[in-house]
């Protein structure tokens, strides 16, 4: 085990496929066995960590891209890490050009809304906190607000998008007006078109 966790702690997680690369004769028994005994986290099915990672900053994020790829993280988390919504999030949540999925272990509960490959874009990699140079694959925050929109139709009025409860100052200071217009153009939709210049009358962004 020592030379295992040498190996593979320093990774983040790792799959079965890499273990076996790294040592052909391995046993996969030992992976039920490391589990129970709580020195190895299943993150889903043949994908792995150390429960150190509990502890690290940002950890949680950095595996939302790793359990379902291609992934970035958006919605109500997005809008959470940058300080744009009030409320605790109580799930990860990412999209993907694959089907809809969830996923749940210690770090958290994992949702991934199903997007086509015309919205996969508007992303940035964040370096995460701590020790561990984890980088993040992260929407922007103009982005976040668009596949919101996108996703969630029902926010439909001025009054909808006020209850959203984004942060005045932010959309004010932050939010780049031409980036979120530039999106917008690029994914040719009248309707969405439509949701996100309400939201920007909704917030005094026009």
């Amino acid at each position: 085990m020592q030379k295992f966790r040498k190996t593979f702690l320093p990774m983040g997680c790792f799959t079965g496929e890499q273990v076996r690369l790294w040592k052909p004769d391995f046993c996969r028994d030992n992976f039920a066995r490391w589990i129970t005994a709580g020195e190895i986290l299943r993150l889903k099915q043949n994908l792995y960590t150390f429960p150190e990672y509990l502890q690290i900053p940002d950890s949680a994020l950095y595996f939302a891209n790793q359990i379902y790829r291609p992934s970035y993280i958006s919605l109500h988390t997005a809008l959470h890490f940058y300080g744009m919504i009030p409320e605790e999030v109580v799930q990860f949540t990412s999209v993907s050009t694959l089907k809809t999925a969830s996923f749940q272990n210690a770090f958290g509960s994992y949702t991934y809304h199903h997007i086509s490959s015309d919205y996969m874009f508007g992303y940035e990699l964040k370096k995460g906190e701590g020790q561990v140079p984890f980088v993040i694959q992260m929407a922007t925050p103009e982005k976040a607000i668009i596949d919101l929109l996108h996703l969630y139709p029902e926010y439909s009025t001025t009054e909808d998008m006020l209850n959203l409860r984004l942060d005045e100052d932010y959309m004010e200071s932050e939010i780049d007006q031409q980036k979120m217009l530039d999106y917008v153009n690029r994914i040719h939709s009248p309707t969405l078109t439509k949701r996100v210049n309400l939201l920007r009358e909704a917030y005094d962004l026009l």
